[in-house]
């Protein structure tokens, strides 16, 4: 834990040096044990993220080119947490992290992880949207830590520090000489590097919860090195001859009501009732949606229910209605081996919208919940913490302001049968047929089980779900489009008001 009074004059009090001699001496076993332990990691089902951060960034990126010097750099994946890029800002924050995060099998160098720039924006005086804006980011943070923990990723977090004076040195020498490395960021930390030390200790503290921070004196860079490339080691190697324990999570007790009992599924719409509603709502849509790439909102839109209920037919009604830039429609099928190489929030992470964009989540993350928990493709432990990690996912794009709509399509048994005997005649619906189709309807009660604790413990005021009746194809699409017409004019009209304000 760190210890502010260790922070009145800067860096550790505890300083370690290493001669030239003992470097040459440890570093040959070291970098061949290095290596092994990649080759061992290749073959492994978890991976490997090294954080480096702190004021001595000269230091994190020296760190990394000894890194890449001495391990084998086709297994290392290095991302350096520079500026934000236009496209980065303009999705969630911890966007580009898991754009980033390595595959299993594999180790990932990530320099920066957004602390340092979030203690230049604390000493500029922009915190982004103040200290409750931060507050959330650290929180999820530390969900992050929890969530990698748990699916057995090796994190390793160095806090790389260095006095005020020798932070000083060292910017003036590697400014003589062009240094890369060095940036704008560097002089305004070193310029409140006091103001930044009760900063960087409540930080620590906060985003050490699961995963501490191993804070790293940067004054004697052959003693830094060897420090870090032990304590990678030795992680490393732990993990590959011990794997962590499982944590059998216990079952939910609570009842959970049966939200999907107060659908009305005897609900219908007249074909001509229907043609004028859909015209007019597609052309508000279409309208709305200018609106939306002009304001730069963004727009995330998941779409579940049974097979044959229609998500493809609302799906297109909605596409149709706007522009094929704005737009984009997910189809979410069984991962590929990239994917599955990753935690299963990844695939879903890196196809999040622009701002003034819209997916379409043709399924989605919330199969983690359905069709792994009934099918189990998941442990129990995995798909019930996964409430609280799809949550923290979605407060995510709540907080960046994006909308998130969640639609469930819900029919019964027999409509569903009806239609699938219909698509078995339709030449060009036969390929949705499969006897998986009709294998999954002995599944029925259990799904019904997981959709019901899905909304009980996913549906939240910002982000409910919309448990649609489906048996009625033409009420289905217009009821959709008349939700997401209404929530994106009041999402507009929102950022409107702010603007003006």
């Amino acid at each position: 834990m760190p210890d502010s009074n260790k922070r009145k004059n800067g860096g550790s009090e505890d300083r370690t040096e290493t001669s030239k001699a003992e470097f040459k001496a440890a570093t040959p076993n070291l970098r061949v044990d290095l290596v092994n332990a990649q080759y061992r990691l290749k073959d492994a089902a978890f991976s490997v993220i090294i954080l480096l951060a702190g004021p001595d960034r000269i230091g994190c990126e020296q760190v990394v080119d000894r890194l890449h010097e001495w391990m084998d750099g086709r297994y290392l994946d290095t991302w350096f947490a520079d500026k934000p890029s236009d496209e980065e800002a303009s999705r969630p924050r911890l966007w580009r992290l898991w754009r980033n995060m390595p595959a299993k099998g594999r180790t990932g160098v990530m320099v920066g992880a957004t602390l340092t720039d979030i203690i230049g924006e604390r000493l500029g005086g922009n915190s982004r949207n103040g200290d409750g804006a931060l507050s959330r980011l650290i929180e999820h943070f530390t969900a992050l830590d929890r969530l990698l923990l748990a699916d057995g990723t090796v994190v390793l977090k160095f806090w790389l520090d260095i006095p005020a004076k020798a932070m000083k040195k060292r910017l003036k020498d590697f400014a003589e000489n062009n240094a890369p490395y060095v940036e704008d960021l560097d002089y305004v930390i070193l310029k409140h590097y006091k103001a930044a030390q009760p900063i960087i200790s409540e930080l620590l503290t906060r985003t050490g919860v699961q995963l501490p921070w191993l804070e790293i004196d940067g004054r004697d860079e052959r003693a830094r090195d060897l420090q870090i490339a032990r304590k990678v080691l030795e992680a490393i190697e732990s993990r590959l001859d011990k794997a962590p324990a499982v944590a059998h999570e216990p079952g939910i007790s609570e009842p959970v009501p049966s939200h999907l009992d107060a659908v009305d599924l005897g609900v219908s719409l007249a074909y001509t009732d229907y043609r004028e509603s859909i015209e007019r709502l597609q052309g508000r849509l279409h309208g709305l949606s200018l609106e939306m790439r002009r304001q730069g909102l963004g727009v995330v839109l998941a779409f579940e229910g049974w097979d044959a209920a229609g998500k493809g037919g609302v799906i297109r009604r909605i596409a149709h209605a706007m522009s094929a830039r704005d737009c984009k429609v997910m189809p979410i099928a069984a991962p590929t081996d990239e994917e599955l190489a990753h935690h299963y929030l990844w695939r879903f992470w890196r196809r999040l919208p622009r701002d003034g964009h819209m997916r379409i989540f043709d399924r989605s993350w919330y199969g983690r919940v359905l069709v792994e928990r009934v099918e189990k493709l998941a442990q129990e432990s995995e798909w019930r913490r996964a409430y609280d990690e799809i949550n923290d996912f979605e407060n995510q794009l709540l907080e960046h302001g994006h909308l998130v709509l969640k639609f469930w399509l819900h029919i019964d048994p027999d409509e569903q049968l009806k239609r699938f005997k219909a698509r078995e005649q339709t030449p060009y619906k036969k390929y949705k047929i499969t006897a998986d189709d009709y294998r999954n309807r002995e599944q029925w009660p259990a799904y019904i089980e997981a959709l019901n604790e899905m909304v009980e413990h996913t549906s939240k005021p910002a982000a409910p779900w919309h448990l649609i009746a489906a048996n009625d194809k033409r009420w289905a699409r217009v009821k959709v489009l008349e939700i997401l017409c209404d929530s994106l004019e009041a999402a507009l009209s929102q950022g409107k008001k702010k603007k003006s304000d």
